[in-house]
């Protein structure tokens, strides 16, 4: 009697492991059908969170939830009022998670002027925060080349300006126009050199206007600029080398077969802030290979591209061996893509618009569509986006820098 009641006992135990695992596993009963079927689990994050979640048009709750449905093919869509609304359409697999995390921004953005200079050219450092602005409004105590912080906090009202050069400490500055100036930036964006064209006068006589270029520190105030006009090529060549290898030290993080190609046949336009993806043209048409073999499972279902074209513009992560077509033609302007902060998204450039958009190309979202000048625009830690704006052309000649909130 006691062996039968241990046994049974053995055997109940193991049915309720087995269904503790089954249940783990995503296994659920399905009464009408009465067998026991499959099931996937859709985790559904957003940010802000409370969100509704829509799936097939039936609202299921809010976010940060946990759904599970049996396999199939299910439309996502996540609303909050005030907010741009997310959608997608995935396929659902049993036992298997799919995650998904809905970045969602405000209908009507805010914005915050950050400067008063009256700003001719901005030219931001790569994605560091820093922009390098040129004021000239004719004012000798203020016209100048200065560098703004938009991660430095600060007491006052508006984030502090560094003073770089004023302009009448650079040599013939009565000739110099900061419009047509170019900015060349060392690998550590410590150091520029500044080109400036020399206008034509009766003092220069020449044809075509003459070149200067000066080094710049860019981490005080230069009082006595150094001319490199002669040795600027060579220094921007060295540079060049020194971005070279420093690229080359992050692909040798990524898959073999892919670091191969990519330094032989890719331009590395930039790498997220996380360096698990890159934004990359095509220098000319090929097959990407697998890095990861074989593909792992319940990963980005969005439709890669592997099939390259020359000059196309493209996303790979490297976590996922994953490859998506951003863009079948050249950037309209060197800082046209630039990556969100959280590395899975990319801000975008088109039309006089700005967009956040998902890394494989999906959920476009408008996040500013309001004026802005020379198509500048930089993107903060802090997710918010930084434009340059002349909100008073009537009185004000020049743009200042705003951040429009969309956080």
């Amino acid at each position: 009697m006691k062996l039968l009641f241990r046994l049974g006992f053995i055997a109940l135990f193991l049915i309720v492991l087995v269904g503790i695992i089954a249940f783990a596993r995503g296994y659920r009963i399905d009464f009408k059908q009465k067998s026991l079927r499959p099931t996937g689990i859709l985790a559904i994050s957003s940010s802000p969170r409370a969100a509704k979640i829509y799936i097939n048009d039936e609202l299921k709750g809010v976010t940060n939830s946990n759904i599970t449905l049996p396999p199939g093919k299910y439309v996502i869509k996540i609303e909050k009022e005030g907010y741009t609304s997310w959608n997608k359409t995935v396929i659902l697999k049993g036992e298997l998670v799919f995650s998904t995390d809905a970045l969602l921004f405000p209908l009507n953005p805010s914005l915050s002027p950050l400067t008063n200079l009256g700003i001719v050219k901005a030219v931001p450092l790569d994605q560091t925060e820093r922009i390098l602005l040129f004021s000239e409004n004719g004012l000798e105590e203020k016209d100048g080349i200065y560098l703004f912080e938009a991660g430095k906090k600060t007491l006052s009202i508006l984030p502090p300006l560094t003073n770089i050069i004023f302009k009448k400490n650079i040599p013939n500055y009565e000739l110099i126009d900061f419009t047509n100036s170019k900015v060349y930036l060392s690998p550590d964006y410590s150091q520029a050199i500044v080109e400036f064209n020399l206008e034509s006068t009766e003092e220069y006589l020449e044809e075509d206007p003459q070149i200067v270029s000066y080094l710049l520190s860019l981490e005080e105030e230069n009082l006595s600029p150094l001319e490199t006009s002669a040795s600027k090529e060579t220094l921007i060549e060295a540079w060049e080398k020194e971005r070279e290898m420093d690229t080359h030290k992050l692909l040798e993080t990524f898959p073999k077969n892919i670091t191969k190609v990519a330094t032989d046949s890719f331009k590395i336009i930039s790498f997220s802030p996380d360096e698990t993806k890159f934004l990359y043209t095509a220098k000319r048409d090929l097959v990407l290979p697998l890095g990861i073999k074989p593909p792992l499972i319940a990963t980005n279902q969005t439709k890669e591209q592997r099939n390259l074209n020359k000059e196309n513009i493209y996303i790979y992560d490297k976590k996922e061996d994953k490859n998506f077509k951003i863009k079948d033609s050249k950037l309209e302007h060197e800082n046209s893509i630039l990556w969100y902060p959280d590395s899975k998204h990319i801000v975008t450039y088109d039309s006089k618009k700005l967009a956040v958009v998902d890394y494989d190309k999906t959920n476009k979202q408008i996040v500013y569509s309001g004026p802005f000048k020379d198509s500048f625009f930089t993107v903060t830690n802090s997710e918010k986006i930084i434009v340059l704006i002349n909100l008073n052309p009537e009185n004000n000649k020049y743009p200042d820098l705003y951040l429009v909130g969309i956080r």
